[in-house]
């Protein structure tokens, strides 16, 4: 086991670490697409220049001004209710929202500051067919139209992207919780199977921006609030003559409200540019650092007579989890003319954890690169882009207890993407999209534990094919129409790929499935309301059921189909809209209805035909109320609404519906030649409610205990902040 200190040596010292971990691995016995040391090295050649590009406005401080009339998407300023104005990128291609040929939610602005911006869920949940359950700061799990409920504590069945970089790692573990929501500029969601639009995903697609100034300026924010939990961060932004850097450094730590919650999170975000008139460099540096510790779940007596109880195998040993993350990519976009572009992307990841829990500790690292090329074709009444999207990852764990090792493997995964888009708009009402991605997926695992035998497996995927088509309609300037079918994949992730042995299950198949929508965007009353409606319907095959086989082992089976249908709106609304008292009155309304259900699902020689898919709410509603009666002052109210759901395949256990209300006031105040302080105070949970924030479906009870279902919410707690911007 390495010490404490090594979680945080860095990438330079993860190849000396990787060999005592590894003492007998032979890189020349077989051969790999890149050895661990290869991944080391262009991950850190990667990370560097990201580091040396901010310091480039000032080397270059003679560097022409780049042309106005060239094609990058620059964030729009926060609007009212304006969804035609607002350009999104989550097509591979800048396109304006209303002209989007499928669903797509852009949040931006004043929305990434819900409550005290420690939590993305209260964000990411006011979208319609997402829903974010979250234990503690550190356990999460996102669920798109019904996609990832089985998934035990973490989430997989999305992509996410930081800048157009992967977040997501390549067995599709996705954790954008971990960003700092203040260090966003925009978050934008494509819902539902989009693998031909970003890879592997069935759930659909999170993309998150940094924020990009038009202007200097810096930031500094405190933030105080229940179970002592404070969050600070500084950031900025410069120019000089063509080139930017903007940068944050944030800071969170919290006692957490149950028993062995204590959290503590350091993160650094960097975005760099450097333009000239024909071509533009990008670099982006994220780095996380983060210790928290493992309350996990509660049995239902636990958890309704004290819920600030962390489960006592858990207590017992302090579990805790804590990990090193960095992440960079430096992009190249040239346009050599103004009906041509390239973007070539490389990346690169690195981290190393460590979990102490009950059973056994885990000890991990994972290397991965990159390369992302996307050609783009512009024509009068068409786009054409045409692309490639690699990734190489090598993936390193052991199991140990009482410092005695217990298994050791590595795994090595490569994934390659052959993509093409075609964009053709016939008149200025009428747009459609043809995309389509080829997938080709290798996984090889390396047992390096011998006591119980080689394990050692390969397993080469059949190729994947993710085809979609789209359209878009416009009516008239109030209506517009769309509708989209696309496919999507999701791959097992390492414990569905291995069986209870250890050895490789040369049976399990990825997760695939096809999505048809349909759905209108709408504005009435002189463009005061705005309004998305949209139907879906999910065919999904070889569903990928995680079962645990005792506490500490899981494996994976294919076990039939789902289908998922729904209807999701989202509403705004302004109100008031007067330059003085009683101000400006806005409210934002968004509605999930679904339904998922098994349509083929045996397990354990029990058939499950016809239930209701567990983990998933039946129905939520969020509602958003914000008055400005002046200028300087805002008061918001955020109504949260999350229908029944089942536990269990059985559909025997049912958890209920429960409401929550949230309160903030923020005020402004100018200081004369120095800039502007927000202070702002609220109430979480302002009826103090009890209720589950992310439940755990088909628990076991080991030992004769409970099953353990339930992760506590937060009761009424009170926060206050102040922000200075400069």
């Amino acid at each position: 086991m390495f010490p404490p200190s090594a979680a945080r040596s860095g990438p330079l010292l993860c190849y000396r670490r990787f060999l005592i971990l590894y003492p007998g691995m032979n890189r020349k016995a077989e051969p790999e697409f890149l050895n661990f040391r290869t991944l080391n090295l262009t991950c850190i050649f990667i990370i560097g220049l990201s580091c040396l590009l901010p310091f480039l406005p000032g080397m270059q401080t003679t560097m022409a001004q780049h042309s106005a009339e060239q094609t990058e998407s620059l964030q729009a300023r926060d609007s009212t209710i304006s969804l035609g104005l607002v350009t999104v990128e989550s097509f591979r291609l800048s396109t304006h929202l209303i002209t989007f040929p499928g669903n797509l939610a852009v949040l931006k602005g004043e929305e990434l500051k819900l409550a005290d911006a420690t939590n993305l869920a209260t964000t990411l949940n006011t979208i319609p067919g997402v829903s974010m359950q979250s234990g503690t700061y550190a356990t999460n799990r996102i669920v798109i139209r019904g996609m990832g409920s089985r998934t035990p504590y973490n989430t997989n069945r999305i992509r996410s992207y930081l800048n157009d970089i992967p977040l997501t790692s390549s067995d599709g573990v996705s954790t954008p919780e971990e960003l700092d929501l203040l260090s966003l500029g925009r978050i934008e969601v494509i819902r539902g199977p989009s693998s031909a639009l970003y890879g592997s995903g069935l759930g659909g697609s999170i993309s998150l921006f940094t924020p990009e100034l038009l202007e200097r300026e810096g930031k500094f924010n405190f933030n105080y609030g229940g179970f002592n939990t404070l969050r600070t961060s500084v950031s900025g932004a410069t120019q000089a003559d063509g080139a930017s850097f903007w940068g944050s450094l944030s800071h969170l730590q919290s006692e957490g409200y149950r028993s062995n919650n204590e959290t503590r999170r350091t993160s650094f975000l960097s975005t760099a540019r450097w333009k000239k008139s024909k071509w533009l460099l990008k670099s982006t540096l994220m780095l996380n650092d983060v210790k928290a510790g493992i309350p996990s779940s509660l049995g239902e007596t636990q958890f309704r007579n004290d819920p600030r109880a962390a489960a006592t195998s858990w207590e017992a040993i302090k579990a805790y989890k804590k990990y090193t993350k960095a992440l960079a990519g430096v992009t190249l976009t040239n346009i050599p003319t103004s009906k041509l572009s390239n973007q070539l992307t490389i990346h690169g990841k690195w981290g190393d954890s460590f979990e102490r829990r009950p059973f056994n500790d885990l000890s991990d690292q994972a290397m991965s690169i990159g390369i992302r090329n996307r050609l783009t074709y512009f024509r009068p009444l068409s786009d054409w882009i045409f692309g490639i999207d690699w990734t190489s990852e090598q993936y390193a764990w052991k199991l140990e207890k009482d410092n005695l090792l217990l298994n050791e493997n590595r795994e090595n995964r490569h994934q390659l993407s052959v993509f093409g888009i075609v964009n053709y708009r016939p008149s200025p009402a009428l747009s459609f999209s043809v995309a389509g991605t080829l997938n080709h997926i290798l996984y090889k695992l390396s047992d390096l534990f011998s006591t119980n035998g080689n394990q050692s497996g390969r397993r080469i995927f059949p190729l994947i094919v993710s085809p979609r088509a789209g359209v878009n309609y416009t009516v008239n300037q109030h209506l517009r129409l769309y509708a989209s079918a696309g496919h999507g994949f999701s791959m097992p992730s390492p414990e569905e790929t291995l069986l209870p042995a250890g050895e490789v299950n040369p049976a399990i198949k990825p997760e695939q499935g096809m999505q048809y929508e349909a759905g209108s965007r709408f504005n009435l009353f002189s463009k005061s309301s705005e309004a998305e409606l949209t139907l879906y319907w999910i065919e999904l095959s070889n569903l990928l059921v995680t079962k645990r086989i005792s506490e500490d082992i899981f494996t994976g089976m294919n076990a039939g189909k789902t289908r998922h249908q729904g209807i999701e709106l989202l509403l705004h609304h302004r109100l008031l809209d007067f330059s003085d008292f009683p101000g400006m009155l806005r409210s934002t309304l968004s509605y999930t209805f679904s339904r998922n259900r098994f349509t083929a699902f045996t397990d354990d020689g029990k058939t499950f035909d016809g239930n209701h898919l567990p983990g998933i709410p039946d129905q939520t509603a969020r509602l958003l109320l914000s008055w400005k009666p002046v200028e300087t002052l805002e008061i918001s109210a955020h109504i949260q609404y999350t229908g029944k759901q089942f536990l269990d395949d059985a559909n025997t256990l049912r958890y209920g519906s429960y409401t929550l209300l949230n309160l903030k006031g923020s005020w402004l105040r100018q200081v004369r030649k120095a800039g502007n302080l927000v202070f702002s105070a609220g109430a979480n949970n302002l009826t103090n409610t009890a209720y589950a924030s992310m439940l755990v479906v088909n628990a076991m009870g080991f030992g004769g205990s409970e099953a353990r279902y339930y992760y506590p919410g937060l009761p009424l707690h009170v926060y206050a902040g102040i922000e200075f911007r400069f």
